[in-house]
């Protein structure tokens, strides 16, 4: 099978790594890619962007592709999947009705609320006035959400009433703009990936991803800046009960509403007193989580997803995974969050070293060939170990030998899960 990979991130190179091992696999194409998919794969231009479906239709035709696999969320929220079944070619991802699970907070609520998920309370709010009671009522810390995409930045998670209350003004600027205010979850969070063709869930490994930019969860939120995989400290069972209590629920809601979705439902959950709590559904792979779950998948990619696109993810069999755990850390330009600073020379990508290998996703190459950086969360380092602590050390290693000038990485990715400092209520 020919597949068409759409994006330009460490996710969609991930995804591209994967797909050009399996054996079923007999090419991939990126677009519009990134310079380190290009040394895998053919990479093509999208001359009117990664939201234009009609596009994605038109370029999956021309390189004969069978199978669209769609990385970021705003295509999908724009509907590109619906393009892509349209013109008759399979296509990894939800339509732009299912998507908004991911592009509208507050669809997202009302359907866990029909379909009786775990989640926490909520107001929709349309006013600085509603969200100032909203804020009263559940207290601090504060959890304010503008209610569509703002690429993992459009959450505010603070102890500050005026903070909050600045962070919603910000969210209603627009016309017909609405936030979402929350009860605060305690607890750690967790991400789980559930493959899904509309009727049949499986899911991946659990992983657990860091959003803060500082040490110590410091800082503003970002895209994310590391994660790894396996998650020795989730009770038992848990994978199961979160497909049984809120996948399959919210899949089937899906279904009945005469919208159903196919792809992945990202699951973000907090482990609480209470038991696990959805924080937040996306309607694709989360980035960096997608680095350490493949990292460690044996069973091959291309065959899943195809089967996930054609309705048959019920004929495939149990997956398989390595016991290795896996560590990704995200080496971000000088300024990211706030204002990356792009166009810095990268050196040392050839001297990783056999332990590790690197991802690229805000990267570019300049006219006389060099790798520069094009983006705020420029790459994803990525090691395997038989523990947590080897994984740690190796992915470390490979970061220190990666010069960017100004940039900056956590330190702590994992530390807390290697050290069994993790906790979870009762």
């Amino acid at each position: 099978m020919k597949v068409l990979v759409i994006g330009s991130g460490a996710r969609e190179h991930a995804l591209v790594r994967a797909l050009a091992a399996d054996p079923a696999v007999d090419a991939v194409v990126a677009a519009p890619g990134n310079p380190g998919i290009d040394a895998i794969a053919l990479c093509r231009e999208l001359p009117a962007g990664p939201e234009d479906g009609a596009g994605i239709a038109a370029l999956a035709q021309e390189v004969g592709a069978d199978l669209v696999v769609i990385g970021p969320e705003a295509p999908l929220v724009a509907g590109a999947a619906d393009a892509v079944r349209a013109a008759g070619i399979d296509c990894f991802g939800p339509t732009a009705e299912a998507a908004r699970l991911e592009g509208s907070k507050a669809f997202a609520k009302e359907v866990m609320a029909a379909a009786d998920v775990p989640t926490s309370l909520s107001r929709v709010c349309t006013s600085l006035d509603q969200v100032a009671d909203a804020l009263d009522a559940f207290g601090a810390p504060h959890v304010v959400k503008d209610d569509g995409l703002a690429g993992g930045k459009g959450v505010v998670v603070t102890d500050e009433r005026a903070r909050a209350l600045a962070h919603a003004a910000h969210c209603l600027a627009g016309p017909g703009s609405t936030v979402v205010v929350e009860e605060f979850l305690d607890g750690p969070e967790v991400s789980l990936f559930c493959l899904t063709d509309g009727t049949t869930v499986v899911p991946l490994a659990p992983a657990q991803d860091f959003k803060r930019v500082g040490d110590g969860d410091e800082g503003p939120n970002t895209g994310g800046m590391g994660a790894y995989s396996p998650l020795d400290w989730v009770p038992e069972g848990l994978t199961q009960h979160v497909v049984d209590r809120i996948a399959q629920p919210t899949i089937d809601e899906m279904r009945r509403r005469g919208t159903p979705f196919a792809g992945v439902l990202y699951v973000g959950l907090a482990i609480t007193a209470r038991g696990p709590q959805v924080v937040e559904f996306n309607a694709r792979f989360g980035d960096p989580e997608t680095q350490v779950v493949l990292a460690r998948l044996l069973t091959p990619l291309g065959v899943v997803l195809q089967a996930t696109a054609r309705g048959a993810l019920a004929e495939v069999p149990p997956l398989r995974w390595r016991e290795q755990h896996a560590v990704t850390v995200v080496v971000a330009a000088k300024g990211y969050p706030q204002s990356p600073r792009t166009g810095g020379r990268i050196h040392g990508l050839d001297e990783v070293g056999d332990d590790a290998y690197v991802l690229h996703a805000g990267t570019a190459r300049a006219k006389d060939g060099a790798i520069v950086s094009a983006g705020g969360r420029v790459l994803s380092v990525v090691a395997l170990g038989d523990d947590l602590e080897q994984a740690r050390h190796r992915a470390y290693a490979a970061v220190d030998r990666i010069e960017l000038d100004g940039s900056h990485h956590r330190t702590d990715i994992a530390l807390a899960a290697q050290r069994g400092e993790v906790a979870v209520a009762g």
